[in-house]
């Protein structure tokens, strides 16, 4: 673990506040002790994500960064272990995801909690600017939300674009893939799924529309 487990997600100022930190000067400072008080971690935070930290020994406030390098040994270890367990938590209980910025997936993500009670749920280490939502009673997908690059849908761009994959019925693809600003579902079945890119190209009314449609047929 490295402090990248906060590239994308945003504070939230209260739980951080209840969490134990102290605002001053538009930052949230915080000491923790660890390995039993031996040491002491202090923790910045600064909106939306950025964090610092800096382990210091108790006794001479000397600081102490062999946790951050790749030096083995059973200390060092278990003060990495515990340097790791305290960010952990904290990005846990005080931050959230952030990845989705465009109005039209704000607000869509607003639609799909308000309407089916859906939240998005990111689970891939790996790819965590990819989450899906489905439904609650069978568990299946019925939306994906990703950021990717253009060329992935066959565009000449390197620009990264947020989208969306949505379930439709085989028959309506050629008629939708006309359209022009909707393509085959990247990264699932193309049959099945159409890709649409969240820059207002395709109305909020359409894709709510779309996305009914996508709801119901995660049913079957």
């Amino acid at each position: 673990m490295s402090l990248s487990i906060f590239q994308y997600k945003k504070l939230n100022k209260k739980r951080l506040l209840g969490y134990g930190f102290i605002l001053k000067n538009k930052t949230y400072s915080m000491a923790v002790p660890v390995m039993k008080g031996e040491f002491e971690l202090h923790i910045e935070i600064i909106s939306p994500n950025i964090v610092k930290t800096k382990m210091l020994e108790r006794d001479t406030h000397e600081p102490y960064t062999l946790h951050l390098t790749s030096e083995a040994g059973t200390f060092v270890g278990q003060v990495r272990e515990e340097y790791e367990r305290v960010l952990g938590d904290i990005c846990e209980k005080c931050f959230e995801y952030d990845v989705f910025k465009t109005q039209q997936s704000r607000k869509l993500i607003e639609h799909i909690y308000e309407k089916y009670k859906g939240e998005l749920e990111f689970l891939w280490e790996k790819s965590p600017d990819a989450a899906i939502v489905r439904r609650k009673d069978n568990k299946k997908w019925y939306i994906v939300f990703m950021v990717i690059k253009k060329d992935r849908l066959g565009i000449d761009s390197q620009e990264p674009i947020e989208v969306i994959d949505i379930r439709v019925k085989t028959e309506n693809m050629p008629e939708l893939l006309e359209q022009g600003n909707i393509y085959p579902g990247y990264h699932m079945n193309k049959k099945h799924w159409i890709t649409i890119i969240l820059d207002g190209s395709v109305s909020l009314v359409e894709i709510y529309k779309l996305l009914d449609k996508s709801y119901e047929l995660a049913l079957k």
